[in-house]
């Protein structure tokens, strides 16, 4: 710690008021100022100094790699105009989310050979022919439908007067059915280009049927087998002609915004929270446990502040037992959770704490994730179920006491504008980078007054550590022996004290070095 003295010389005298008045604040500040200067060019010769003494000790090529980064500024992307989207739409079970995973060249949409598995409109970024566009997938439309049915319906009806243009999917074995010729009607309404995919067309006798679907009245049929992809490249070159070079209906994507997950066991309310997050009805919500299953994206901005919130499918208690769908669902929940920045795990409060609960969790930091844990259904917790609720979290929750913890009830709105504060408060912590100089000064004073435990006659020495990275904050410790999981758990604690990093997981490796020997 710097005295005094070792601050900057004093001011003259002419710029000093020595009446009997109270300190002036400027004065304080520059005071302050110096002290800080000071401490500063402490740490950086702090920092020189233990680098210099690590050159007594074996280092080897990534070491030495670590040592050596810097830490630039990403300059942000600039923005480009709203790509064209193309949405796919079609009655059950027709081949739909097989084609745009056909399209996108890789398996994200989920898909079984049950009708209904698809219930959200879920956007993707494809590409053709060196054209990029937003493609969007929809749940069969049928009429005359009721319930969880009918919800998905309106979805692709909303996907259809977003669109620039449509590809309409008919199960060419099938022919057109009564359902078909109403989506007909919709499609014509919307005044949209439409493209005709005739799927499930497997060889050159299947072309047969497709021509059957002229009669739909919306030009050629493109013959198309999703599943082994004859065709594609031909209808994507007819979709190319239709689509604009710029979206007349779609948003520009922008940058900056954040990646927010919302995770959770099945039917705790996070569809119902994106919901009223966007102000619409964004993605279908039933009282159905396992409604969600592809990760849906929505773009809100909450006082101000935009962020892309991603829906996900509920994570079940044993996924390995899980079978069809909800397996797949599963799997792209983690992948959700991986690219996202931050969770937002919901746990409904009005029922106890589950191992699906504490899973979830787990998984959230085991991905490195910024955390948030929102407690939904507020409203439906009565006075005794908060007393048992406060030590559950004190009993299960204990590992990530560090973690905010924001009441909300989904249903209603109440204080969802609360997690603007706690989201802020994460990534912050989830960015935060420490100077090397400050680090090392710090866990100087602490192994200074709590030493490592002797083991086997020998106490490892700390040398000298740094912050490799953020997203999440992970610190290298080099040292002259193995440093035990507690000591790590240990200054782990005393950083938060010190630093903050709530809301943020935080990764401490250790690597052993030994001395150089003397030729």
């Amino acid at each position: 710690m710097s005295t005094p003295a070792d601050g900057p010389e004093p001011l003259p005298a002419d710029s000093v008021d020595t009446t009997d008045a109270p300190v002036d604040t400027a004065e304080v500040l520059v005071e302050d100022h110096g002290a800080l200067v000071t401490r500063f060019d402490d740490d950086e010769a702090r920092e020189r100094a233990l680098r210099a003494g690590l050159e007594d000790f074996e280092l080897d090529e990534a070491d030495r790699e670590l040592l050596e980064t810097g830490w630039e500024d990403l300059e942000a992307a600039p923005a480009e105009a709203p790509l064209p989207v193309l949405a796919v739409v079609g009655r059950p079970n027709v081949g739909k989310s097989t084609l745009v995973n056909r399209i996108l060249g890789r398996r994200e949409a989920v898909v079984e050979d049950t009708p209904g598995v698809t219930r959200d409109r879920v956007t993707y970024a494809a590409e053709w022919a060196g054209k990029d566009f937003t493609l969007v997938d929809t749940g069969g439309w049928e009429v005359d439908v009721a319930g969880m049915e009918s919800k998905v319906a309106e979805q692709a009806e909303v996907a259809i007067d977003l669109a620039d243009a449509v590809v309409f999917v008919v199960d060419a074995q099938v022919g057109a059915t009564a359902t078909d010729e109403r989506v007909v009607e919709l499609l014509r309404r919307s005044g949209k280009p439409v493209i005709l995919c005739a799927n499930k067309v497997d060889g050159p006798s299947g072309e047969a049927d497709a021509a059957y679907l002229w009669s739909l009245g919306l030009g050629e049929p493109m013959p198309v087998s999703a599943l082994h992809g004859r065709g594609l490249g031909e209808m994507l070159d007819a979709v190319l002609e239709v689509l604009p070079d710029e979206s007349a209906r779609g948003e520009l994507r922008p940058e900056g915004p954040r990646r927010v997950a919302l995770v959770g066991r099945p039917n705790v309310g996070k569809s119902s929270l994106l919901n009223k997050l966007a102000g619409a009805e964004r993605v279908v919500v039933d009282e159905t446990a396992g409604t969600t299953r592809d990760p849906v994206d929505e773009l809100v901005e909450i006082k101000g502040i935009p962020y892309w919130f991603v829906d996900t499918a509920g994570i079940r208690r044993r996924v390995h037992q899980t079978r069809g769908a909800d397996f797949y669902a599963s799997l792209r929940t983690q992948a959700a959770i991986e690219k996202a920045e931050i969770a937002v795990v919901l746990i409904d409060s009005s029922t106890p704490l589950t191992e699906q609960d504490l899973r979830v969790i787990s998984q959230t930091v085991d991905a490195g994730r910024a955390l948030v844990i929102a407690y939904n259904k507020w409203d439906l917790m009565d006075e005794d179920r908060r007393h048992f609720l406060e030590r559950e979290i004190d009993k299960e929750l204990v590992q990530v006491t560090w973690a905010p913890r924001v009441n909300v009830s989904a249903r209603t709105g109440w204080h969802t504008d609360r997690l603007v504060r706690a989201l802020e408060t994460s990534l912050a912590s989830w960015d935060t980078r420490i100077p090397t100089g400050r680090l090392n000064g710090f866990l100087g004073e602490l192994v200074s007054a709590h030493p490592h435990p002797v083991r086997g006659g020998k106490q490892p020495r700390i040398l000298f550590a740094t912050q490799a990275s953020t997203r999440p904050p992970r610190f290298v410790i080099f040292a002259t022996g193995f440093i035990e999981a507690g000591y790590r758990r240990f200054i782990e604690r005393r950083l938060r004290e010190e630093f903050g990093f709530e809301g943020s997981p935080i990764r401490i490796s250790v690597r052993v070095r030994e001395k150089r020997r003397r030729r």
